[in-house]
């Protein structure tokens, strides 16, 4: 329902990207989780091999996330490699960031379907293949980012673009 929402333009309106991940974690996990839904997580959470920040920072962290996708956003048409970069930098921060006690990546998937829907990009897969060579690059990318090198993460992006079919005219 979300997503149909995007395409629609429903968040346009939204320019923090922060309150966009916020309503959009409300709004998939409120039927579920509804005393934590749409609030940052108060625990904290290791995912993976990964200790995200304690969660008294994840406020400000997230309003400096949210800075800083509008100040890439602002120059993203520069250059291709502007574009990859935003990308990569919107997923790595907030998987690395960790916001919420879970569904971090159902919220990113979406936050990404809006920037793409507002950069008129088009719809590239965002999940690899479970039990993949993908995966297996996918996630070595995100333990990259978590130390702040986007560079493997732009890689998957140049991927996930080469991969979308567009339609033919």
């Amino acid at each position: 329902m979300v997503e149909s929402r995007i395409a629609k333009s429903a968040y346009a309106g939204v320019q923090s990207f922060a309150q966009l991940a916020l309503d959009f974690h409300r709004e998939i996990a409120f039927a579920l989780v509804p005393d934590w839904a749409g609030k940052w997580r108060l625990n904290q959470v290791v995912v993976g091999t990964h200790t995200p920040p304690p969660s008294h920072e994840v406020p400000i962290l997230m309003r400096q996330y949210a800075d800083d996708i509008s100040a890439r956003l602002a120059h993203v048409s520069e250059s291709e490699n502007h574009l990859l970069e935003m990308l990569a930098y919107a997923e790595g921060r907030f998987l690395s960031i960790h916001p919420f006690s879970d569904f971090n990546g159902r919220v990113v998937r979406l936050l990404l379907r809006e920037l793409m829907f507002r950069l008129k990009l088009p719809p590239a897969k965002l999940l690899p293949v479970t039990d993949s060579e993908e995966e297996l690059i996918y996630l070595k990318a995100l333990r990259a980012a978590d130390r702040l090198d986007w560079t493997a993460l732009v890689d998957v992006w140049k991927r996930r673009f080469e991969r979308v079919q567009l339609p033919q005219k």
